[in-house]
């Protein structure tokens, strides 16, 4: 059997570009809703590679999620509630590590015989929650539904050079491109990648995702809804690898920030992910468990929305980068665990580049320190005294308020005129996506996670016409570098064009970066194992957590106190 991809859509039906970096970023936003307290006094935190490994099986762990998922599609898993849930139950042809490292998946091997192909050899026997037998055909099917105009699958844009997947055989699927791909296979990793069982989506219809199984082939199956409520999750006895520690995994849905707190204070709920920054304290100062920071890939930036205002002169977007207090912002809105910097990528993505590669990429990099006197000459040659700029703000979080606030006082300082509009939490959404809900906004607070450990996730949001290129930014020696890297294999080559990449975005700055924000997790005492990075997006972390006991600290290999490095996010020793 055999997919081909439909023509692109007409603009006004373009699919979302990397919509798990579009919304996502605004859930976890919502995530931090209010309930801000004061930051925490002489806040630092530690870079956890792990936690201590269990001592033991457990019967069932609860786990709370800020949002119920619309929907458990593969397809639209572009969201953290999904992909939280949905990498315990489905698998793709290859695997995040909790490293962020690419490893095998349901893939044995994927081969390259030339620039434009791609083959996966699957493993041999894996079965379906349905209990039938992955084939090459359900590889097809899976990936073929990604490029369905009828699914307006979130990941759709990450197949743009995909011209046909083919079974070449009962254990073999074949992809031809239209031009060479480097990020294509690293998404495989991801959600774009996963494979279910065609029958079983089938038979479905267009209730899959959102009751009844979901026919795939990870160490939990989907079990009891209760919608608005929780969801349970049940150990697959029949997967392929080792089995699932718990037996059950049991999901509430805890939207309010400090009823979740709360939940994991008093033990009602084990642990969870997406920690409010205001609750670090708190929680790290409780009895009841452990809060572990690990690299999130995560960049919190001041999005530029329009180019035709103030903003549209460099000079105004590097006077207002100049000016703002990132370690205020830092301490107050994140809650200390994170790092002031002037990077649009985090340091983790950089970790497979020669030393020398990564050292240009951050070289000549502007300070992430404030020089107010340089900020006002820079707003006064640009003839730009006196001009007004607005910027959204939202009551979804301290980390949204907070960053409008630095903003507004930093270019207060240097001669500009900052309104701060507040928005609606759902028109705050609309930022996103909504072209026409941008308009009179010059800039807003955007937090950004890569699903790939590679700096082009990012760096590509710059290119022309790029979905998340909010202002309209364009330079054709940009785009023609894009393309460079994208077409290149070769990994140092890829990483050395883009450091120049990164360069050019840090002189010109779609987006102003802020700081870089670790990954949060909160583990009640009686469980452990948990990945602390941001790899859980994608990886079966549940299937890791187990009981705890007096030997699990003993048993870490990749622990909090083994792997952890005191400090700032970012700076440590790479994943």
């Amino acid at each position: 059997m055999s997919t081909e991809p439909p023509p692109p859509r007409a603009p006004g039906r373009r699919p979302l570009r990397n919509a798990r970096a579009v919304l996502a970023p605004v859930a976890a936003l919502v995530a931090l809703t209010a309930c801000a307290g004061p930051p925490r006094a002489g806040a630092s935190f530690a870079l956890s590679a792990g936690t201590p490994r269990p001592a033991g099986d457990i019967a069932a762990f609860t786990w709370a999620v800020y949002a119920e998922p619309l929907t458990l599609d593969y397809t639209m898993a572009f969201d953290y509630p999904q992909n939280t849930i949905l990498s315990n139950v489905c698998e793709s042809l290859m695997r995040w590590t909790p490293g962020l490292t690419l490893e095998p998946g349901l893939a044995r091997k994927a081969t390259n015989p030339s620039p434009t192909t791609w083959v996966y050899d699957l493993r041999a026997g894996v079965r379906f929650h349905d209990g039938r037998t992955m084939t090459a055909d359900d590889v097809v099917f899976s990936l073929g539904r990604q490029t369905d105009p009828e699914n307006a699958a979130a990941w759709a844009q990450n197949f743009q050079n995909v011209a046909s997947v083919r079974a070449t055989g009962p254990l073999q699927v074949t992809v031809r491109l239209k031009k060479p791909d480097s990020q294509f296979p690293q998404y495989m990793a991801t959600a774009a990648g996963v494979v279910a069982s065609r029958a079983g989506v089938e038979a479905a219809g267009e209730d899959y995702g959102t009751s009844g199984g979901l026919a795939c082939t990870g160490p939990f199956t989907l079990g009891e809804w209760q919608k608005g409520q929780r969801l349970e999750l049940r150990r697959f006895d029949g997967y392929h690898g080792p089995c699932a520690k718990a037996g059950r995994v049991v999901f509430r849905f805890l939207t309010d920030p400090a009823a979740r707190t709360n939940a994991m204070l008093s033990g009602d709920v084990d642990g969870g992910y997406l920690i409010p920054t205001e609750s670090y304290g708190r929680l790290e100062d409780s009895d009841t468990g452990t809060l572990y920071f690990g690299e999130g890939l995560s960049t919190v930036n001041l999005g530029i929305t329009d180019m035709k205002g103030a903003l549209g002169d460099v000079r105004v977007r590097r006077a207002l980068s100049l000016a703002l207090d990132r370690t205020g912002f830092v301490r107050a809105g994140l809650g200390g665990a994170g790092t002031a910097t002037s990077s649009l990528t985090t340091r983790a993505v950089w970790a497979g580049a020669a030393p020398e590669t990564r050292e240009a990429a951050f070289a000549g990099l502007p300070p992430a320190t404030r020089n107010l006197d340089k900020a006002r000459a820079l707003v006064e040659e640009a003839g730009a005294t006196g001009k007004s700029l607005t910027i959204a703000t939202s009551p979804i979080g301290q980390d949204v308020s907070l960053l409008a606030t630095a903003v507004q006082a930093a270019g207060t300082q240097i001669g500009l005129r900052v309104n701060v509009r507040s928005v609606a939490p759902n028109a705050f959404s609309a930022l996103f996506t909504d072209p026409g809900a941008r308009e009179g906004i010059d800039a807003f607070p955007l937090t950004y996670y890569g699903s790939i450990t590679d700096p082009l996730d990012l760096l590509t949001n710059f290119r022309t016409g790029a979905y998340l290129n909010f202002g309209g930014y364009s330079d054709e020696h940009y785009d023609t570098l894009v393309e460079e890297a994208t077409g290149t294999y070769d990994k140092d080559r890829r990483l050395r064009i883009e450091s120049r990449l990164q360069r050019r975005a840090a002189e010109q700055l779609p987006w102003i970066p802020v700081a870089e924000w670790p990954t949060a997790v909160f583990l009640n005492k009686r469980i452990t194992g948990a990945p602390t990075t941001i790899a859980y997006m994608y990886y079966p972390w549940a299937a890791d957590i187990g009981a705890a006991g007096a030997s699990a600290g003993a048993a870490a290999g990749a622990g909090a106190g083994a792997g952890a490095v005191k400090g700032t996010a970012g700076t440590g020793a790479a994943p």
